[in-house]
């Protein structure tokens, strides 16, 4: 895979992962304590849905327009949440009126949701955009930017003084042992931070390969969210999953509500499990 994420800007990998991020974000902020919140892959920040890189995948289409498209009947709270998040963004960013233009990326969303007092670092190894992720943030005490190897990060910045925090983990998937790179990462991180929450997206192409990264989070305290698109004639990405690790309580239940409505809004079969102990 290339995973750059202004090419895949709103489309259905990150309807899923976004929906979740929204409601961890909203339920571990419930607590009146401080959060932090790293952003391992955080990409760009921002990204306009009219920009070359979106235009030439136009994956958007099948994703969050769809999702907008489909109605706001029996929504359930956690994308009604989630899309005012992307609403609010757009508000702000996009131009006046008019479609959806202007699309959050999750260094946006989880800044949007933090509290005085809370703190975010994102990181991004690409050049370019760990740049426009500095710009989109310059002046922002709230939110350090590193350009920096976010597997590198799990260890230079775990466990956080904090002691409560989201870690959000969406590598690119470009090299060929991403799921060995992800596992060790993983456990290295639980070693550091064990009563941390971590949300880890993949992508869902080598049956095998996810099926092993699953049963290496045996025994602890996670949760797979799946959706799963027809497979596309052009071989083009058509299912992936988030691991959420340590979820906050009640996160479940708002996952096996949204989930459906998500899968059948956008043609997608979904799944949600509690992986075995």
């Amino acid at each position: 895979m290339n995973y750059r994420h202004a090419f895949h800007t709103g489309n259905f990998t990150e309807v899923l992962k976004h929906m979740a991020l929204c409601e961890l974000l909203r339920l571990l902020a419930a607590k009146d304590k401080k959060l932090f919140v790293l952003d391992t892959h955080a990409g760009a920040g921002g990204y306009d849905l009219l920009a070359v890189e979106a235009g030439r995948t136009r994956e958007a289409k099948a994703g969050i327009l769809r999702l907008l498209a489909a109605g706001r009947a029996g929504m359930p709270a956690a994308v009604v949440r989630y899309l005012a998040a992307v609403a609010a963004y757009d508000r702000k960013f996009g131009p006046a009126g008019g479609a959806l233009r202007r699309y959050p990326g999750s260094p946006r969303l989880i800044r949007a949701a933090l509290r005085p007092g809370d703190r975010f670092i994102a990181c991004e190894l690409h050049p370019a955009d760990a740049l426009t992720l500095k710009r989109e943030f310059a002046g922002d005490q709230a939110v350090e930017v590193r350009q920096a190897d976010g597997y590198h990060a799990l260890k230079a910045l775990l466990p956080p003084a904090e002691r409560r925090g989201l870690v959000l983990i969406d590598p690119p998937f470009e090299a060929a042992d991403e799921f060995e790179k992800l596992a060790r990462a993983v456990k290295q991180a639980l070693r550091r931070f064990a009563i941390g929450c971590y949300a880890i997206w993949y992508p869902i192409k080598d049956e095998e390969a996810v099926a092993g990264f699953i049963a290496g989070l045996a025994g602890l305290k996670a949760l797979t969210l799946e959706l799963r698109l027809p497979p596309s004639a052009e071989g083009k990405l058509s299912a992936c999953g988030l691991a959420v690790i340590n979820p906050p309580w009640k996160f479940d239940e708002a996952m096996a509500e949204a989930l459906p409505w998500v899968g059948a809004a956008l043609g997608a079969t979904p799944a949600i499990a509690t992986v075995p102990a």
